[in-house]
């Protein structure tokens, strides 16, 4: 993995690591290797169920099970991971999100409402609390940078994506406003990663992701961003070199977020229409 020391003696948090096919995973990786000392959580059900102590060990980083939906889970996460890392934070990564209706295949129309309420609090309601803790506590450094993964659904429509569209666009919305605040009180920087659709174990969870993808593909000038290319812009956006960027909604995904359709696309078009 290329190393150019970006984030050297700089202090992260991410949240959301679960396997090898997480972006979080590979931002994690990415971080250990440009230099930076590394705390990883995930809920306890992850810790669990997923691989995230295995990568702890792999990167000699301290691993703390926190549910995001319980401010007393959240509190003694920044209590570990300040007396781990012995200062503030200097980046945190928000890559949470799930919906039951998603999971349980309930149409967008056909809604439960509790599981609605539930995809909001957990992919989107999460990051406000965690900031809202950081700030209490002071955890976050001078000029910190926070990224929080979103998807282009938070602007357009895409049936199959569900209620995690409204959950996108309020996390969006958080980074904006938070953005503001914390900004004003110490430059810390708040951007959302609005990423090409990444075969993650969440992403494939989405009904007819293998054909989406393929599409996104097609329709992108530079084809779909990886979950590594993806770290490594995330890390970009930790470095100081990003040091005026913040509550922005960054797409990295191609291309495909400025194309109406392209070439490629309208000629399967065409093809199966002639056929």
């Amino acid at each position: 993995m290329a190393s150019h020391s970006l984030l050297e003696g700089k202090k992260g948090l991410i949240f959301g690591a679960l396997d090898e096919s997480s972006i979080a995973w590979k931002v994690a990786e990415q971080c250990h290797a440009e230099g930076a000392t590394l705390v990883l959580t995930n809920a306890p059900v992850a810790l669990r169920m997923g691989k995230i102590q295995q990568l702890g060990k792999q990167l000699n980083a301290l691993v703390v099970p926190a549910d995001v939906t319980r401010p007393e889970d959240i509190e003694a996460l920044f209590q570990q991971t300040l007396e781990h890392l012995g200062g503030p934070i200097d980046f945190m990564l928000h890559s949470i999100g799930m919906s039951p209706n998603v999971r349980k295949k309930r149409p967008y129309y056909h809604l439960n409402y509790d599981w609605l309420y539930k995809t909001l609090d957990i992919s989107a309601v999460s990051l406000h609390r965690v900031l809202q803790q950081a700030w209490h506590m002071d955890a976050l450094a001078e000029g910190a940078s926070v990224v929080a993964l979103s998807y282009i659904a938070a602007q357009r429509t895409f049936p199959s994506y569900n209620d995690m569209a409204e959950a996108k666009a309020l996390l969006e919305s958080i980074v904006r406003s938070f953005g503001y605040h914390y900004g004003k009180r110490k430059g810390v920087r708040v951007n959302a990663v609005s990423q090409s659709p990444t075969p993650t174990t969440a992403g494939t969870g989405v009904p007819g992701f293998d054909s989406f993808l393929a599409f996104a593909e097609k329709n992108s000038p530079l084809g779909n961003a990886s979950a590594e290319e993806c770290a490594r812009f995330c890390v970009m956006l930790f470095s100081d070199y990003a040091a005026k960027v913040t509550m922005q909604t960054l797409f990295h995904d191609g291309g495909f977020s400025m194309v109406g359709i392209s070439e490629d696309i309208m000629q399967l078009f065409s093809e199966a229409y002639n056929h």
